[in-house]
């Protein structure tokens, strides 16, 4: 909605005060043109009537596409700029017609007929934070994002082990990523629920704890997981999460995993999946969320691959794990 757009930049004390201009939000939307697959192409009422649009956006890996381009400038001109009413016609369109065929046909007509000057792109790094600013001209908007893309996909963060049979994650939300945790982080890109050759992980099982407060009840991406916590479902806002996932074409990201009223409870039955290894021989790690993964917990069945890596610090001894009276996991990462 428009008011939500409103209240979503507010948190990142993005407002008409501390901004000093009139901040515009509409859910409104004109077609400017069609693609020649025939898709209309929806783009903001108000952006519409401006002069000039710069567009700006992170450029990072697409958690369901894959290609030269996936979320960055040419996502804005598509997704952010059409709106609603265009993010639900583009997926539509994607099942039909490639990802790339859409993207470039869209963002040829919208460079074309809604006066873009420019675009800002940026990249982060592995730490969650701004590495990279860059002023792309719209001529070479398909060129730089490709470019921009292969340095992103470089500093993305990553797991300390592309292997386990469990992966806890403490927390999961919109804030973190578009799927609720990162598919390009977890390994699943390619399926919900089973690691591919292509990705960078190999997670046998993932319970998610939690949502973020800042995701307000979406939890778009949580069946990607297969068990989750009773406290988790009791804070789901259903038609936030519906909505997402429908206007993404991704029903299954709003199923339910399995549930569980605590942590112990939810660990126990994970690990009674994970094949023929006992509990205590189990790869588990344990994350805050996808975005921040410079520390880390992981039991000790990874100490022999610990020994050797450079890259990585022990940071302490073996410790048993810690849950509270209520069968619920202490938060390490605060």
């Amino acid at each position: 909605t428009a008011e939500g757009q409103l209240a979503v930049l507010a948190e990142y004390n993005i407002t008409a005060a501390s901004m000093d201009c009139e901040i515009r939000s509409s859910m409104e939307t004109v077609v400017v043109a069609q693609t020649p697959q025939g898709v209309p192409i929806h783009f903001d009422a108000e952006a519409f009537k401006a002069d000039h649009l710069l567009v700006c956006n992170r450029i990072k890996p697409h958690t369901m596409f894959v290609g030269d381009i996936e979320s960055g400038l040419h996502k804005m001109l598509l997704i952010g700029l059409g709106k609603h009413a265009g993010a639900k016609i583009y997926h539509r369109a994607i099942v039909n017609f490639s990802f790339i065929e859409i993207i470039t046909a869209v963002a040829k007509a919208v460079i074309s007929k809604c006066r873009v000057i420019g675009g800002l792109a940026i990249v982060e790094n592995s730490l969650d934070e701004t590495a990279l600013i860059e002023g792309v001209a719209p001529e070479n908007f398909f060129e730089r994002e490709k470019a921009l893309l292969l340095k992103a996909k470089e500093w993305l963060p990553r797991l300390p082990f592309p292997n386990a049979h469990l992966l806890i994650v403490d927390r999961m939300g919109k804030n973190i990523s578009g799927t609720g945790f990162d598919t390009n982080v977890v390994g699943r890109k390619f399926n919900d629920h089973v690691a591919t050759a292509a990705d960078l992980a190999d997670i046998k099982r993932i319970f998610v704890r939690d949502l973020t407060q800042e995701t307000h009840g979406n939890a778009s991406g949580m069946g990607i997981a297969e068990f989750t916590t009773q406290r988790l479902v009791d804070k789901i806002d259903w038609q936030k999460t519906h909505t997402n996932c429908l206007t993404a074409g991704h029903p299954t990201g709003a199923m339910l995993p399995m549930v569980f009223p605590n942590d112990r409870l939810a660990i126990e039955a994970a690990l009674e999946t994970v094949g023929y290894v006992e509990p205590h021989a189990a790869k588990v790690i344990q994350i805050a969320d996808t975005l921040h993964l410079e520390e880390v917990l992981v039991s000790e069945a990874y100490l022999p691959e610990l020994h050797g890596r450079s890259d990585l610090v022990q940071l302490c001894e073996p410790i048993p794990t810690r849950l509270d009276a209520n069968g619920f996991l202490a938060n390490v990462f605060g």
